[in-house]
């Protein structure tokens, strides 16, 4: 049911909250108190990264992150289709790109 359904939302977002809060090399520029549990936006900490990122992230299949056109950055929507696996599989390669680029 739909209580079932915002508990899994939760978690998700969460999750790729706690990954981009945790971290130096990624933000989240929306007070944590206004956050949607839907669509995350996040930067990164140098924009110039931005195109590798996106281009390596589509390579991994993970698709259409780019941010919004007035916040710019990047931006994972999680909406009820997105399985759990494919936030856990965003932030595993959230990190990657860290370790790899930060």
């Amino acid at each position: 049911g739909l209580d079932a359904i915002a508990a899994v939302n939760e978690r998700k977002a969460r999750t790729l909250y706690k990954a981009v809060d945790g971290s130096d090399f990624y933000a989240n520029p929306v007070d944590p108190d206004c956050r949607s549990w839907m669509n995350v936006p996040f930067t990164l900490a140098d924009s110039e990264l931005d195109a590798a990122f996106l281009a390596e992230a589509e390579e991994a299949g993970l698709l259409n992150l780019t941010g919004h056109r007035s916040v710019g950055g990047m931006r994972a929507s999680l909406y009820n289709a997105m399985p759990e696996e494919g936030v856990q599989a965003l932030v595993d390669f959230m990190g990657d790109f860290e370790r790899r680029r930060g």
